[in-house]
């Protein structure tokens, strides 16, 4: 298991877009938290390997002080995000911390997650 760190992008056309990139996700890899409740709009993209049977939660959490604990977070359907194919879905909650964690899949996991957050 690794904390992966994340890639912020920001593109000058879109100017209140901020995209965040977790690359080479494998089995129990957690990555790197990210801080934007001031982004509310959030879209998650998840592509790559999913070995056999990989599955990336996308977790958040409100905690501000301390060691923060996470829960999964839903999509506009209410569905956990617990995600097992190549998709692109709307993440429900606007928490304080947000990050991608991978679990099952064998050593064949190699994943990239993606999330666009508009103000």
């Amino acid at each position: 298991m690794a904390n992966k760190a994340y890639t912020e992008i920001k593109d000058s056309f879109a100017r209140n877009c901020v995209v965040f990139i977790w690359e080479g996700l494998t089995d129990g890899d957690v990555g790197e938290p990210i801080l934007l409740p001031g982004f509310a709009d959030k879209t998650v993209q998840v592509k790559g390997n999913f070995g056999t049977g990989a599955s990336v939660t996308i977790e958040g959490s409100n905690d501000v002080m301390g060691s923060p604990t996470y829960a999964a977070l839903a999509d506009a359907q209410g569905n956990v995000l617990s995600i097992t194919i190549a998709k692109i879905e709307v993440i429900l909650e606007n928490p304080y911390l947000i990050r991608p964690n991978v679990s099952g899949g064998g050593g064949s996991v190699n994943l990239t997650v993606s999330i666009c957050c508009k103000r």
